[in-house]
């Protein structure tokens, strides 16, 4: 049985601007960074399923559509007639910024009772992003990512820090504190390890953070690539040199690389990521930089299929 990955957290429509006549309009485009993250895992080849709070509205139905297209399995996601989420975009030097809309909505309202099951066929668990800020929906989720952790489930948490969004600031620091203690992989962009622990080195945050108990920490450092810090070593993966439309959904792509790059290897499991060594999780922490990478040269979160990224690989090995 192929280990499946369950990413839960949240959905939404991002609103991403652009130029209409020498006006500025927003784009409706389906996001989120856990949907994300689950679109781009399996494009890349993945067995996912998705749930968070799905709406009713033209929205919601845009966001469930996306995903059925992708083959990702919707069916742990309840419905409502809740509004959909929606952040709307600024781009400045092609790195994006969001103000939120999210009060009452679908995602943000789901409560314990809308939980699936963790089926025997679930091998990891994915989940971050703003999900893990408001209630209902951040209690509830780290309800499910503790039944995960008890029942042998691979953890895997990004944070995805989004300062302006953060209400409660010493809650969310705490909830923050016990999901790292549960999680096997914990993910930050070097900018969210700042604002977690103040000004440190990569290498200072992942020790620090490694000391809670994640077996892995990954660092994402934009243009310089990716690091991964385990016991006994660090393996570190530049980028290639590509051409940046944006980075809306850079992240949650490299989350989406490095998980199916484990599925591909058959380590969907804390025992699987306790046997990689520095040298054996540079393989993981490359395809998740170079998914990264060819997702950059798009507008949008539009991360690449399997077939695209391996045509972008083997042009990358190819001598000059």
């Amino acid at each position: 049985m192929t280990a499946r990955i369950l990413c839960i957290g949240e959905a939404l429509i991002d609103m991403v601007p652009r130029d209409l006549l020498g006006r500025t309009a927003f784009l409706p485009l389906a996001g989120g960074a856990v949907y994300n993250t689950a679109i781009a895992a399996r494009r890349l080849g993945a067995d996912v399923a998705f749930c968070c709070g799905l709406s009713s509205d033209m929205f919601g139905e845009q966001l469930a559509q996306a995903l059925l297209r992708d083959g990702v399995d919707i069916s742990p996601c309840p419905r409502s007639d809740r509004p959909t989420t929606l952040a709307f975009v600024t781009l400045t030097d092609g790195q994006a910024r969001y103000s939120f809309f999210d009060e009452n909505t679908a995602a943000r309202m789901i409560q314990p009772a809308d939980l699936p099951d963790i089926a025997p066929d679930i091998g990891a668990v994915f989940l971050g992003g703003i999900s893990l800020v408001s209630e209902p929906c951040a209690t509830t989720i780290e309800t499910f990512a503790t039944r995960a952790a008890e029942a042998g489930r691979l953890i895997m948490l990004d944070p995805n820090i989004r300062p302006g969004f953060i209400s409660d600031e010493a809650g969310y620091r705490a909830r923050l504190d016990r999901l790292m203690r549960r999680a096997h992989v914990v993910k930050l962009s070097a900018e969210d390890m700042v604002w977690l622990l103040g000004p440190v080195t990569p290498a200072e945050g992942a020790a620090e953070l490694r000391a809670l108990g994640p077996r892995v920490v990954l660092v994402t450092e934009g243009a310089d690539g990716g690091s991964a810090y385990l016991e006994g070593g660090v393996a570190q993966i530049r980028p290639p040199a590509v051409t940046v439309a944006d980075t809306v959904g850079a992240g949650d792509t490299f989350n989406a690389g490095f998980l199916a790059s484990l599925a591909d290897a058959c380590l969907l499991s804390p025992e699987g990521i306790a046997g990689l060594t520095a040298a054996t999780v540079a393989q993981h922490l490359e395809q998740a930089v170079h998914a990264s990478c060819l997702s950059v040269t798009r507008i949008g979160a539009d991360p690449p299929a399997r077939e695209e990224l391996a045509i972008f690989r083997r042009g990358l090995a190819r001598p000059a």
